[in-house]
């Protein structure tokens, strides 16, 4: 079958590929342990169960406003003022299936053939192929090797005439890096004085540990909501671990949003209207789950790096947010896919190869997951990959000797 020549360009996501294999390893009874997943374990917040069960007891579960419940908007205004401080209409809101529906819509927005978006590495996975569906250029650019961070002056020197959007990700997967104030307001200050689009992709923006912020990029802007070159993009999935609910949000100048609504329009209409009652809830109610969330996944981080430690040549910055971390095992590997699938054949441990986020050498390691899990997923992969560990370890109800190093 002859497919067009986009479908033959975009890659598969390697995050959802490694899912599905995981998912058929454990219907085949495999003890797994799945290091790659970006999804928190927790239940979802009671507000948000409370209110749409009762919606669905109601039972009038029907079409909504292509860009969103206006009682979802209003919850979404509210937001941004507490945590942006700046003050939104529902005009500004567009809600989506989901962040990635958000940006994918941005991009069909914003883009024309040959348009050019800087892309920050590591970055989502995701990023490059929706910029190429939207006939766009990725244009990634890589960063320090001391902590993944940038200078505002290596983005900017990546700019042409053609650059339409810089898109940054902060605290950023899957790196856990936050992006600083100082450069932060820099990248602000450049798109409001070129017209080039910021894409803020704060989707973690409330994971952050240390008593740590993720700096908000409209504190650094006085331009009015219509004419912001600033685009918020944000959902319920990350800071609630409401994951399967699918909804998020973008805060744009308003025409942006009528054109965006459009293109939702034409493609998948309005969210559903239950997983848009639920998003209200959590927004609207007691914000316990989230906090609760952020503490957790503080530990567990501090759980998943001190057991890295313990293996030999792997060094990896401290995650300052998110719930995950890029270690650089390049001293195993260069290769992190044949890595990758090494550790998930020989210890039965899902990872997500560095390659996939523009950092070759590094495997993203997920501390969303039990602290068993961790605990156990690491120390199989020391026991894969480091001469200096036991030979011998106990995977599942077998013991399994290491005969390859």
């Amino acid at each position: 079958m002859v497919m067009s020549k986009l479908a033959n360009e975009i890659a598969e996501s390697p995050t959802l590929k490694l899912n599905d294999r995981a998912r058929v390893l454990r219907d085949q009874g495999e003890d797994l342990i799945h290091l790659g997943i970006g999804e928190p374990q927790n239940a979802a917040p009671i507000g948000a169960i409370l209110i749409a069960s009762a919606a669905l007891t109601a039972g009038s579960i029907k079409y909504t406003p292509t860009s969103g419940l206006p009682a979802l908007k209003q919850a979404i205004c509210r937001y941004t003022l507490e945590n942006y401080k700046r003050q939104v209409q529902p005009a500004n809101i567009l809600v989506s299936n989901g962040a990635k529906q958000g940006l994918y819509n941005i991009f069909l927005s914003l883009i024309n053939p040959g348009d050019e978006v800087i892309v920050l590495a590591p970055y989502w996975v995701s990023y490059p192929e929706m910029i190429k569906m939207a006939r766009g250029i990725p244009i990634m650019l890589q960063p320090d090797r001391t902590g993944f961070h940038f200078s505002p002056e290596a983005v900017i020197e990546a700019v042409s005439e053609r650059t339409r959007a810089i898109i940054i990700n902060s605290p950023n997967n899957p790196s856990g890096v936050v992006y600083s104030p100082e450069f932060i307001r820099a990248m602000v200050e450049f798109g409001e004085s070129t017209g080039i689009f910021i894409i803020m992709d704060d989707i973690y923006h409330k994971l952050v540990f240390d008593g740590s912020e993720a700096p908000g990029a409209y504190q650094f802007t006085d331009a009015e909501i219509e004419q912001t070159h600033v685009l918020i993009v944000n959902g319920v999935s990350k800071m609630y671990g409401m994951t399967g609910f699918r909804i998020g949000w973008v805060v744009a100048p308003s025409a942006l949003v009528e054109v965006m609504t459009k293109f939702q329009a034409q493609t998948t209409s309005n969210p559903s209207m239950i997983s848009q009652v639920a998003a209200e809830g959590a927004l609207t109610g007691s914000q316990d789950t989230a906090e609760g969330l952020r503490l957790q996944m503080q530990n567990n981080r501090n759980v998943m790096l001190d057991e890295l430690a313990g293996i030999t040549g792997v060094t990896v910055s401290k995650p300052s947010g998110t719930f995950y971390c890029l270690p650089d095992f390049s001293t195993y590997s260069l290769d992190s896919n044949a890595l990758a699938e090494k550790l998930l054949n020989k210890a039965r441990v899902v990872t997500v190869p560095g390659a996939a986020f523009g950092m070759e050498g590094h495997l993203r390691l997920s501390f969303a997951g039990s602290l068993r899990d961790i605990r156990e997923g690491v120390q199989r992969i020391r026991w894969a990959i480091d001469p200096e560990a036991p030979t011998r370890i106990r995977i599942g109800d077998k013991e399994m000797v290491r005969d390859w190093l």
